[in-house]
């Protein structure tokens, strides 16, 4: 079985004089144009593909790689708006379609959304979706508290950014708690702060309880080389200094540092901390 909207491994079965014929296990052939045939492949070779429907709605692969795959989520700039919808590009010749009712707000040409890619169920063409909320499960939840994840953030609230969790999940990230810039469509690490009672999910950007130790004082170690063994900051040091300095909080900073003060690593002086 051939897989639209994903990479397939297939095996070349006849050259043609519009390129290679692919076949899966189950007897499906699909066509690589020539454009993309690599050199030196012969009859009975495998290949990796990702497969989707052409501009005559054909079923054809590719050696492209699309910015995003099928039930996965991308961040993706529009560039045509017509009568039918939205088109944004994803790195293949054909570009994603949005409909008009897959908007959450109506499409800009130039302009970059978060969507969701699925194949729809009535034309089976691959299309997008920027009303995200609807594609993500916070019943059947697959992660744990202090669990790191991966994020996708997608929307500016009230409380703080709206973020996708391992493309599954709704999750959200306190804006008190967010210590460097972040944009729509940024991708980052993150760690499950809390699961509560109504599945909710908080995020933190940095590691949960013990876990924020090593990797803190880490990171500051790093600084302090790259800065030639010294940074200007310590335990007396304005919030605003730290987070400007290190993107973290100063309770985080302060652990890090007294790890660093243990190990024997770093001198907490008046003026700041020196490497030792």
């Amino acid at each position: 079985m051939i897989e639209l909207g994903n990479y397939n491994n297939l095996e070349v079965l006849r050259d043609t004089s519009v390129g290679l014929f692919l076949g899966s296990e189950t007897g499906t052939e699909i066509l690589l144009p020539n454009k993309y045939v690599p050199k030196n492949i012969e009859i009975g070779d495998k290949i990796k593909v990702f497969c989707y429907l052409d501009h005559e709605e054909r079923p054809i692969s590719t050696t492209l790689s699309p910015t995003v795959l099928r039930n996965e989520f991308g961040f993706l700039k529009v560039v045509e708006v017509n009568k039918i919808g939205a088109f944004l590009d994803w790195g293949l010749e054909k570009h994603l379609l949005v409909p008009f009712s897959e908007q959450r707000d109506k499409m800009k040409e130039g302009q970059w959304y978060v969507v969701h890619c699925y194949l729809d169920d009535i034309s089976f063409r691959l299309v997008g979706s920027n009303k995200t909320d609807k594609f993500l499960d916070n019943e059947n939840l697959s992660v744990r508290e202090r669990q790191e994840v991966d994020l996708l953030f997608t929307r500016l609230t009230d409380l703080g950014w709206d973020v996708i969790i391992n493309n599954v999940h709704k999750g959200l990230v306190y804006s008190n708690e967010i210590y460097k810039r972040v944009a729509v469509g940024d991708c980052a690490k993150g760690y499950v702060k809390k699961i509560r009672s109504d599945n909710k999910i908080d995020i933190s950007l940095q590691p949960i309880g013990e876990n924020i130790l090593e990797p803190t004082a880490s990171l500051i170690y790093e600084k302090l080389k790259v800065n030639g063994g010294f940074l200007a900051l310590h335990d007396k040091s304005s919030p605003e200094d730290i987070k400007r300095e290190l993107q973290m909080s100063k309770k985080t900073f302060k652990k890090g540092i007294g790890t660093l003060y243990k190990e024997r690593k770093i001198e907490i002086k008046e003026d700041g901390i020196q490497v030792l």
